[in-house]
């Protein structure tokens, strides 16, 4: 019997975007996955800083972008662990969990790639799940041959076989918190209650 598999979609979404819920939802159609489970984190071990939003607002932000999407979860996983938030910690979790008839992928953004050599025990986690590495149409799909001296031919031709390409959605979190501070229209950008929640609590208007 084929295993079910459930996506795990990490970040500090400071502050979630419809760029950040189409690709999960191209990618969770894409790999056969019955749900995605958004997990904010605390902070990301990579970042010398913490997200410009409380935990609690980057949470309450991603359950209004979801709401009524049925394959979509949250989970406050990382926000309830000490900080800094390690993947192959939270995927542990997640697999026990669901017990080992289920597949955990986690969905990385092309954009990661260059970091993954600095994740925490990458090469256990590479082993641990599907890391499934969405890329933006238009652009070169990710290449892993260079870490094949590294980590090793399967791991790299399990990442390769992993690679999912998603629609060209231009905005990011960090353009939303800049155009907000500058007095600019992000309506666009965002779910329309996810915008209204930013405006009525003066997020990122600083």
């Amino acid at each position: 019997m084929e295993k079910r598999k459930i996506a795990l979609f990490g970040g500090t979404f400071d502050p979630v975007h419809l760029g950040h819920t189409h690709v999960a939802d191209e990618a969770a159609k894409h790999i056969g996955a019955e749900k995605i489970v958004f997990i904010p984190a605390k902070r990301s071990p990579l970042k010398g800083f913490r997200p410009a939003a409380s935990d609690d607002d980057r949470f309450a932000m991603i359950a209004l972008a979801i709401a009524g999407k049925n394959n979509f979860e949250l989970s406050d996983y990382e926000l309830r662990r000490p900080q800094p938030s390690y993947t192959l910690q939270t995927v542990k979790q997640f697999q026990a969990d669901y017990g080992r008839q289920t597949e955990i992928c986690w969905l990385i953004g092309a954009d990661s790639i260059d970091d993954l050599p600095h994740w925490y025990k990458i090469i256990e986690l590479i082993d641990e799940c599907n890391l499934a590495t969405m890329y933006r149409a238009g652009f070169a799909p990710p290449d892993f041959s260079m870490f094949k001296e590294i980590w090793g031919a399967k791991r790299v031709e399990k990442l390769q076989q992993n690679v999912i390409e998603t629609s060209l959605i231009d905005v990011s979190s960090t353009e939303i918190r800049n155009k907000l501070a500058a007095g600019g229209d992000i309506t666009s950008m965002l779910h329309p209650a996810v915008a209204d929640y930013i405006y009525e609590h003066g997020l990122y208007q600083t």
